[in-house]
């Protein structure tokens, strides 16, 4: 009995194919499980170290940086977050080809869409710079990457609810304007907890009073845990699209 050769029929078959929301929900997942195991541990099995600082005061949860320089904890993050890095990549190329269709003749608009992608790119970067280089093994990198996480991901916020904000002026989607409206709702709320932050982490350094730190810990968290909810919105915006791996057509022979 004569096979048909390979690149026939089997070959046009996409190799992987997956729903976006199951792709967002899993990138988003993968960092929260890290983030939750992580500060869980350093809870349970390193308290005092975690929440030790140079004022020696009573603290009662542990800064992400403290807990991901610890062991296991530095190896259950850098695991998921390696996970989580590669298609975050992936997400903001997707939104770039989103932005061209939609901004074609917005030559403002196509440049803002271009500072969105690296904006976006330079968070990812500066995650993993502080992820791979804990606060205990090089601090000045340790340091920097953070500063240019948190730069970065106030930048790409402010940039993404700036084209939203057109971006829903002329659609009628409604999945289009609840992605903006959760994008704009948590881009303030991720500002308040920022400067809060720096709030708490300032007057903990100038005053060394109990339980500050505590509330800078707190805020912390509330931060990144804002930026995973606003990258979480890709839900909405490709809700109806897939990622697949698949054979390029130039590719394929008969």
């Amino acid at each position: 009995m004569l096979q048909a050769p390979y690149g026939s029929l089997d070959r046009d078959k996409p190799l992987i194919r997956l729903p976006f929301t199951h792709f967002a929900v899993g990138t988003v997942l993968m960092a929260l499980t890290g983030l939750i195991a992580s500060i869980g541990i350093s809870l349970m099995y390193h308290f005092e170290e975690s929440t030790y600082t140079h004022c020696q005061v009573p603290n009662y949860l542990p800064s992400i940086s403290a807990s991901i320089s610890l062991v296991p904890e530095r190896y259950i993050w850098r695991f998921c977050i390696g996970l989580h890095s590669a298609p975050r990549f992936l997400v903001a190329v997707a939104y770039f080809t989103f932005y061209r269709g939609r901004f074609a003749k917005r030559q403002l608009d196509l440049l803002f869409s271009g500072l969105a992608l690296l904006a976006s790119w330079a968070e990812n970067v500066g995650l993993l710079m502080l992820t791979y280089v804990s606060s205990t093994e090089t601090y000045s990198v340790h340091k920097y990457g953070f500063i240019v996480f948190i730069a970065s991901s106030f930048l790409h916020m402010l940039i993404t609810c700036r084209l939203w904000q057109v971006v829903k002026k002329y659609s009628l989607n409604p999945e289009e304007m609840t992605s903006y409206r959760w994008k704009l709702r948590l881009f303030v709320f991720n500002v308040i907890c920022l400067l809060t932050t720096f709030y708490f982490f300032r007057r903990h350094n100038k005053y060394c009073e109990p339980g500050i730190y505590t509330f800078f810990a707190l805020c912390e968290y509330l931060v990144v845990l804002s930026n995973m909810a606003f990258h979480m919105t890709a839900f909405w915006d490709f809700g109806n699209k897939e990622v697949m791996v698949a054979t390029p057509p130039e590719d394929k022979r008969y």
